[in-house]
């Protein structure tokens, strides 16, 4: 039996727990916030992260507590918010998935830590890896709780500033791409029933998600700007002024705007590892090793399938070495560079203003790319 510690529980973390603890590997996922405490306020997951979903057998769960749409909707920031396009969205998953999903980041965590739990994974929160050392035949790690482990691969599934990245010593640093984001959580309006996304007005691109039968997220890119000094209160009053300049649906969203605790904002930020993935017996994946602003909105898909993907190359071998793991990244690695790409050439395009952009195409050869099996 293969032995495994899974340092992050996001989604790609929990993702990896539950293939590797199905396939009969004996699995320890630490994660250093509490349980429940989930980052960010909602997700869209296109087709292919629900065809990873599906086959870690928690479709059913995150179709209930989602919400699929197969369409997508441009408007133009007018008094009307009027509709421009309505356009049938690449179904990457296959023809019977959803085209996109909407869910809340907390309940998808949840839905994903009970299927770990329920395949055997050990699953503890509150608890963070403080040191790793490694030998020709496992890992050796303590953990802030002062109790230690150990194991035949550590997987580092713990984000853009990546604890286990640094402990092995590799010097990989996000930059920023210019574009900040604002985000809001609420109830969903009846008027909003997919993605509508809106381009031009006070920001470079304002669009909403539905994330469930009552709910929604909502936000509105702009340059990136030092907003850390506002208060909540200031922070909702920004969200507000900005939202004013959008109509149609977001009428109805603005209706329920009030709730500073709702906002949040972020910068976009991007990295991608070119070189070997792993050290050892340790290797990385999702944000720890690339990391894509959200304007293709592949970034948690990328997560899953880096996670389906290294379970099953995993489960499969012999044993674990460079070979194996070499092998892991070659795979993943330029799939998952052209999505970071796109998603930051497209961001360039706003920025710059850059009247020969292909926004559409680009967008139709990233859906091709990714329809495929990863």
């Amino acid at each position: 039996m293969t032995s495994v510690l899974v340092i992050g529980g996001g989604i790609a973390g929990a993702a990896s727990a539950i293939a590797l603890a199905k396939g009969g590997a004996s699995v320890d996922l630490v994660e250093n916030t509490p349980r429940g405490h989930a980052v960010g306020s909602g997700i869209t997951l296109q087709g292919n992260a629900l065809r990873v979903l599906r086959s870690l057998g928690v479709w059913d769960e995150v179709r209930e507590h989602g919400y699929g749409f197969d369409t997508l909707g441009i408007r133009a920031p007018d008094p009307d918010g009027t509709l421009l396009v309505e356009m049938n969205d690449a179904r990457t998953g296959g023809p019977d998935l959803p085209a996109g999903m909407g869910m809340e980041r907390q309940v998808l965590a949840a839905i994903l830590h009970s299927a770990a739990e329920r395949a055997g994974a050990k699953m503890r929160f509150g608890v963070a890896a403080d040191a790793l050392i490694q030998d020709e035949s496992g890992v050796t790690v303590t953990f802030s709780d002062d109790t230690s482990g150990r194991y035949d691969l550590v997987i580092g599934a713990d984000g853009v500033r990546s604890w286990t990245r640094a402990a092995i010593g590799i010097d990989l640093s996000p930059r920023p791409t210019g574009m900040g984001i604002w985000r809001l959580i609420g109830p969903r309006p009846k008027s909003v029933t997919r993605t509508d996304l809106y381009y031009g007005g006070a920001g470079y691109i304002a669009g909403y998600c539905p994330t469930g039968k009552n709910s929604l997220y909502a936000y509105i890119v702009e340059d990136a700007q030092d907003r850390a000094g506002l208060s909540p209160e200031q922070r909702l009053a920004v969200m507000v002024g900005l939202a004013e300049n959008y109509h149609g649906p977001w009428d109805d969203i603005k209706a329920h705007l009030d709730d500073p605790s709702a906002i949040n904002y972020t910068w976009f930020e991007t990295h991608v590892l070119e070189g070997p993935w792993h050290r050892g017996r340790v290797v990385l994946i999702d944000d720890a090793v690339h990391c894509c602003p959200p304007t293709v909105a592949q970034g948690g898909a990328q997560g899953l399938e880096d996670a389906w993907v290294l379970s099953e190359m995993v489960l499969g071998a012999g044993s674990i070495d460079d070979a194996l793991l070499d092998a892991f990244a070659a795979r993943r690695l330029p799939r998952a560079r052209a999505v970071v790409e796109a998603s930051v050439q497209i961001g360039t395009w706003m920025l710059e203003r850059d009247p020969d952009a292909d926004v559409p195409g680009l967008m139709g050869r990233v859906a091709a790319l990714v329809s495929e099996a990863p």
